[in-house]
């Protein structure tokens, strides 16, 4: 197997992913805070993105390990694509069903994928880190 050096992330780039992420979470939570729908669509739109965020990572997670060697199984592999994919098919229905102004949908997506697309480069810098550091200093 080859060794590959893995450089690791400018500190810009991890800042700049971590305030992605917390400015997409929060302004997606704060939209359903505001939000004049009941508690239970609410709920639906909160797991919607918890979801999205999971499965995201672990689309990165199992990519990452594939192409460094590690065994994924297909069926993680199929599971994590699946999850992604169910949870913005889920955001969108909902969102096209929704009784809210096209402006709030815009918002309610927006958020959505800089949240989703941040997880992911989180999660990218975070390994990266891991790997740049020599044996022994984590």
């Amino acid at each position: 197997m080859e060794q590959r050096q893995t450089l690791a992330p400018s500190n810009a780039f991890i800042a700049a992913s971590w305030l992605a992420l917390f400015i997409g979470v929060i302004a997606y939570n704060i939209g359903l805070w505001n939000a004049t729908m009941q508690l239970n669509e609410k709920g639906y739109y909160f797991t919607v993105l918890i979801l999205g965020l999971f499965s995201a990572i672990s689309v990165q997670k199992a990519v990452r390990d594939q192409l460094e060697g590690v065994p994924v199984t297909n069926l993680y592999y199929g599971i994590a694509w699946f999850t992604t994919v169910l949870s913005i098919v889920l955001l969108t229905v909902g969102l096209w069903n929704a009784e809210m102004a096209k402006s709030e949908k815009g918002f309610y997506a927006m958020s959505f994928v800089l949240s989703l697309f941040a997880a992911i480069a989180v999660q990218k810098n975070t390994r990266d880190l891991k790997a740049s550091k020599p044996e022994g200093l984590f």
